[in-house]
């Protein structure tokens, strides 16, 4: 089940956001009844975030290897072609 709480609980349920975050779930907290952060356990955010450097990683290796550059346009342009296709 989703947890929206207010971020005075971050302060005033401490412990409760800590169970819930531990057990593997997001907290999104919200501010004046509006979406402010979501709290994660470091171990959920690495597994959220590895992937990505992972894939980081690997560009810069391909970059290191590849005397080719392509323009901001170019990038773009590949991209929205192959998602219009």
């Amino acid at each position: 089940m989703i947890q929206i709480r207010p971020v005075s609980d971050l302060r005033n349920k401490f412990p409760d956001i800590e169970k819930i975050v531990n057990e593997g779930e997001p907290v999104y907290l919200t501010k004046n009844g509006y979406g402010s952060m979501v709290v994660l356990s470091l171990e959920m955010y690495s597994r959220l975030t590895d992937s990505v450097e992972m894939a980081l990683d690997e560009a810069d290796r391909a970059a290191g290897t590849d005397s080719r550059r392509l323009t901001h346009e170019e990038v773009f342009g590949n991209l929205r072609r192959k998602l219009n296709a």
